[in-house]
This record gives structure tokens, C-alpha cells and sequence, in this order.
């Protein structure tokens, strides 16, 4: 039976089968006795994305993964890193130093610096993430022509990521349909993805996205490549 610990574009924990490219954590939120959630949805501002492969170690999920028996941080599974951005991660700077590095320089160009310090782009991603209290940010479908890739929105019904002029629809198993953006209707929708990964996307930081993206045509960023 799979483990409550795979999380969707708004950041909720959920148990499906599906577990995705990346693996990541926000502290200690489990019981490993039980392997289950605790009431508490994270534990640190520090939300971060890691790869699932990292010199040959290995974890028991929702286990005793500290030395001595001691519990360690929950690992949580996302679909691609698209996925994990709108729920309000970013890279990790130990196992994804380049792209944490890059993310950080992105970053820093919209506030005039070389790039942002780990603990202030956690700062900031903790107020405006909505797992984490932050507020829904209204648009409508002209608005979404505006957003860079790499961004997810929600119609009411679905999640959409921006990639390449379409709307894709997400799921814990991949992006099933391409919509144009008047596909989407003329009712109001709202960016998921927090505006401060939204202002490092804008400034070239380039998602990995799931394989199954691709078979909807390339990214803007893929066009210029």
C-alpha cells in the first residue's frame, strides 16, 4: 500500500502509486512506527527538491534513517520538478548544487544581486507557498499567456503547467492533454506556483520536466536552445 507521501502542484500529501523523478522533504513529519503522517504538514522552512539516486544511498521511506535508530527527514515524492516548484520547493544544495545555483542567480536578477542566500529564498517561499499559508493569486486566461513555462495554475477542476504556448493538464502519473489557453475558459483561475519560483522561471531557470511532457512539443527555452 503506498505511503501518504506523494505531493501534488498545491503541495497536499496524498497515497497513490505513482512516485516520480524527484524525492525531497520539509523535516520531520512522520511517525516511523506507524508510517504515517503526523498533524503537522512540515517542520522547517526549508523545502527542498533532491534526486532519488545520490551516491548509492539507500532510505527506508517514513523510517529510522538517522544513526542510532533516530528518525530522519520524511521523503516526499513528486512527479517532476515542475511539480515541485508550485508546491513550493526548490533545490536542494547538497545532492542539486548546479541547479540550486542556478536557481539562486535567477533568482538574484530580479533582485540585483549575484544570487539569493538559501535562507532567504526559503523565507520567502514559505510566505507565499499555499501548503504554507500563502494566498491564491487570481488570473484569467489572458493573464496566462503572461506566465513563463514551467508555471502551474488551477481552473477549478484541474492543474495546468505552462510549457510552450499550451496549458498541460497535470496527474501523479504524467501530463495527459495539451489545451490552448482560450481552451481554458473565461472564468477566473489561480497561479499555483509561488511568485518568487515564478520570478527565477522568468529569468531563465529551466524545470526538469516528466517525460511525458515532451510529447507535447518543446519549451520557449527549448525553441532558442
Amino acid at each position: 500500500m503506498p505511503l501518504q507521501n506523494r505531493v501534488d502542484p498545491f503541495g497536499d500529501l496524498h497515497a497513490v502509486a505513482e512516485r516520480g523523478l524527484f524525492t525531497g522533504n520539509r523535516g520531520i513529519i512522520h511517525d516511523p512506527a506507524t508510517k504515517s503522517l503526523l498533524k503537522k504538514r512540515w517542520s522547517t522552512k526549508a523545502w527542498i527538491i533532491c534526486v532519488c539516486d545520490f551516491q548509492d544511498r539507500r532510505r527506508e521511506p517514513m523510517g529510522r534513517n538517522r544513526p542510532g535508530g533516530m528518525v530522519g527527514w520524511t521523503e516526499l515524492f513528486f512527479l517532476d520538478e515542475v511539480t515541485a516548484l508550485a508546491a513550493g520547493h526548490r533545490p536542494c544544495f547538497y545532492c542539486r548544487r548546479t541547479k540550486a545555483n542556478e536557481f539562486a542567480r535567477c533568482l538574484g536578477k530580479t533582485f540585483g544581486k549575484a544570487e539569493m542566500r538559501a535562507p532567504d529564498i526559503d523565507a520567502r517561499l514559505h510566505a507565499e507557498r499555499l501548503a504554507s499559508g500563502g494566498r491564491m493569486v487570481e488570473l484569467d486566461r489572458h493573464g496566462v499567456g503572461l506566465l513563463p513555462d514551467g508555471v502551474v495554475i488551477f481552473d477549478g477542476r484541474y492543474d495546468y503547467a505552462i510549457r510552450g504556448g499550451k496549458a498541460l493538464r497535470w496527474s501523479f502519473g504524467g501530463y495527459e492533454e495539451a489545451k490552448d489557453f482560450d481552451a481554458l475558459g473565461a472564468h477566473e483561475m489561480c497561479i499555483v506556483t509561488p511568485a518568487t519560483t515564478i520570478a527565477a522561471l522568468s529569468h531563465g531557470y529551466r524545470p526538469v520536466w516528466h517525460k511525458s511532457a515532451a510529447r507535447f512539443g518543446p519549451t520557449a527555452a527549448d525553441d532558442a536552445a
